[in-house]
């Protein structure tokens, strides 16, 4: 006859093992979920591997293979930052995983810095080859001209074509820009930039339907094109189709251009979107004097620094822009704008 007593210490002799989870445990779980593509369980077991076995520097790197695949690398090079600060030359594949990350970030220059890094390691690492590889599609860009967007930045005719279209599309005269944006298309083929500014003066002229469509085709073509996600973002938020708008914000997100153009293109989508604080980091990024002096600039970046709570610096940016561009007064200010 067995008795169970309850309300007291006594313990009885048993078999069975309590079961305490090693880092390796998590860590098999956290693979298993990687492989099957489960990215957000991947993360919540690595992260317990990390916090079982903290000197084992295998988990974090793992960890930050996920962030990559998900396209969350700046996450990925923190992660990996922190493995090379605590065992420095000891895991030198992380020079490579963090050149990778640069590389898809736009971050070219980093980039290469890493890679080289990594190949002037001694001995043969795991990555070798790829990192290789990665070098010579670097040094490849390098030697490489500017982008199409911009081959043709020097030639007078495409330049006074250039700021004509912006005046009209930065004046909201739609009918002038697409004009203008159409001559430009047929003498400037390669300038991809204006058959993205076309589909938003599109847009802006009422044929969504249409400016959607030409984006959705170009982005099929190109995942990875800046101008189709800035775009498409642009006219769900106008539509009022926000979940539609977070795929498009999301890429961009993750994306860091080196032209200054693309730089304020983002920025003032992001400002659009609500991410305030994001678009303040990347208006205090431009440069280009001639980018810092665009409608936009003043309009999104004053709306952006009022809601992260510099009121006085908004106001002074909303009266620069005023100057310039008077109709920006009849929209109130950078409060006013949604």
């Amino acid at each position: 006859m067995t008795t169970t007593v309850k309300g007291t210490t006594a313990q009885q002799d048993t078999n069975v093992i309590p079961f305490v989870p090693t880092g390796s445990f998590y860590f098999s779980h956290g693979i298993q979920a990687f492989q099957k593509r489960r990215f957000s369980a991947a993360v919540k077991w690595l992260k317990k591997a990390i916090e079982a076995s903290p000197d084992e520097p295998l988990y974090p790197c793992q960890l930050s293979v996920v962030y990559t695949e998900v396209g969350s690398y700046h996450a990925a090079n923190q992660v990996l930052t922190e493995v090379l600060a605590e065992h420095g030359k000891e895991y030198v594949d992380c020079y490579y995983l963090m050149a990778n990350n640069y590389a898809h970030l736009g971050l070219l220059s980093d980039a290469k810095k890493y890679v080289d890094t990594y190949l002037e390691q001694p001995g043969d690492g795991e990555f070798e080859e790829a990192a290789k590889q990665l070098k010579e599609m670097l040094d490849s860009l390098e030697e490489e001209d500017e982008d199409d967007d911009w081959a043709f930045e020097d030639e007078d005719e495409l330049l006074i074509y250039q700021e004509t279209a912006f005046y009209h599309l930065e004046h909201e005269e739609w009918e002038y820009a697409l004009s203008v944006l159409s001559e430009m298309m047929q003498l400037f083929p390669e300038f991809n930039i204006a058959k993205h500014k076309y589909a938003y003066a599109l847009f802006m002229n009422g044929d969504q339907k249409e400016a959607i469509q030409f984006e959705q085709e170009n982005l099929e073509k190109d995942s990875s094109n800046i101008h189709c996600h800035v775009n498409l973002a642009t006219f769900y938020l106008k539509m009022g189709m926000a979940n539609e708008a977070t795929f498009h914000i999301e890429r961009l997100l993750n994306v860091f251009p080196m032209h200054e153009q693309q730089k304020l293109a983002v920025a003032e989508t992001l400002a659009r979107a609500g991410y305030y604080k994001e678009a303040v980091e990347r208006f205090r990024s431009l440069q280009d004097k001639q980018v810092v002096r665009r409608r936009v600039y003043y309009k999104w970046y004053s709306v952006s620094v009022y809601h992260t709570g510099n009121p006085s610096k908004a106001l002074q940016l909303w009266e620069k822009g005023c100057k310039q561009f008077p109709k920006m007064s009849e929209e109130g200010g950078p409060w006013d704008v949604e």
